[in-house]
């Protein structure tokens, strides 16, 4: 998905946060390293700065602690995850689970290269999505954390839309709700798989999926391995997020 088709979905960029983070964003003049979705800010933070993050969680409050780590670099915007994502969780045409952005960058004079950011719900520890929601569709699982949706409840009132910092929402016309990523928990974890359907079909291992709390996990390794920089995106929003990213 190229950075215009992005500008033209709704709920992107700073204008739709909530009113006072907004103006938190204004006052404190925040650097943007990077651009993605029309104005939405990219922040990168070295590993230590990241994981610092969940410091007062008690580190990894849930077992297991779901995670995915992108090793972005890696990306070559096959879109076999993508594909994977529909299929396995019946996502329309018009709507998004995961997706990859992309932009060009400027390498010499005349040479210029394409960044790809696989991008989904950030099944943050500290979710906008469920603060506002009137109905409490929106929650985090308790075993697990991952933020899951309960369509039942869901009366498409699109306000956890306009707070998710990650445009990781979509309204889904046959249900009438909100439909977003949840790790595949219904339709994969709950079903004694232990990783996403992306995570499985992506040929060039950019997805790492685990469980975070175990330190013998793969992710867990990665993500704490000291000579690697990991990033989160938007770490100032304070959703404390459970996607990370990578290079190598």
């Amino acid at each position: 998905m190229k950075l215009e088709e992005i500008e033209k979905m709704t709920n992107e960029g700073i204008e739709n946060l909530p009113s006072e983070e907004r103006r938190t964003f204004l006052k404190i003049g925040l650097a943007i390293t990077g651009v993605f979705a029309g104005g939405t800010i990219l922040s990168l933070v070295s590993d230590k700065d990241a994981m610092a993050a969940y410091e007062g969680l008690k580190d990894y409050p849930y077992k297991p602690h779901y995670s995915m780590l992108m090793r972005q670099d890696r990306c070559i915007d096959c879109e076999l995850c993508k594909e994977a994502c529909i299929k396995t969780n019946s996502v329309p045409h018009y709507g998004w689970r995961t997706t990859i952005l992309q932009r060009e960058l400027k390498t010499g004079p005349t040479e210029t290269y394409t960044e790809f950011l696989p991008v989904l719900c950030n099944q943050c520890n500290k979710p906008p999505c469920v603060r506002v929601c009137p109905t409490n569709a929106t929650y985090k699982d308790k075993k697990t954390g991952i933020v899951v949706m309960d369509i039942k409840k869901c009366i498409g009132c699109k306000t956890c839309m306009a707070a998710c910092p990650y445009n990781a929402r979509y309204f889904k016309e046959e249900i009438r709700a909100i439909d977003k990523c949840n790790f595949c928990l219904d339709t994969r974890l709950s079903k004694g798989m232990t990783t996403t359907a992306c995570a499985e079909a992506c040929p060039a291992d950019v997805r790492v999926f685990g469980d975070l709390s175990d330190p013998k996990s793969r992710v867990y390794k990665m993500i704490h391995e000291a000579a690697r920089v990991v990033w989160v995106l938007r770490p100032e929003t304070g959703a404390v997020p459970n996607v990370f990213y990578t290079k190598g």
